[in-house]
């Protein structure tokens, strides 16, 4: 399964604080309405914190 591309990954976070927690980049994405490939992608990075969306994307793509 290939990782969905950094810009459909934070058009659902968009608003967030970070640093984030795996948690709450999960729990965002889902209040935002995030299709399954996305939740999917999220629910598999390392489960730590996010300083920025740049180390969401890079979690995601290294996952993926």
């Amino acid at each position: 399964m290939a990782a969905p591309n950094p810009i459909q990954v934070q058009k659902y976070l968009s608003g967030i604080d970070y640093p984030a927690s795996k948690d709450d980049i999960v729990s965002k994405a889902e209040q935002e309405g995030a299709d399954g490939d996305v939740l999917d992608a999220l629910k598999n990075i390392p489960d730590r914190d996010y300083d920025a969306p740049t180390a969401v994307s890079k979690a995601v793509s290294d996952a993926g």
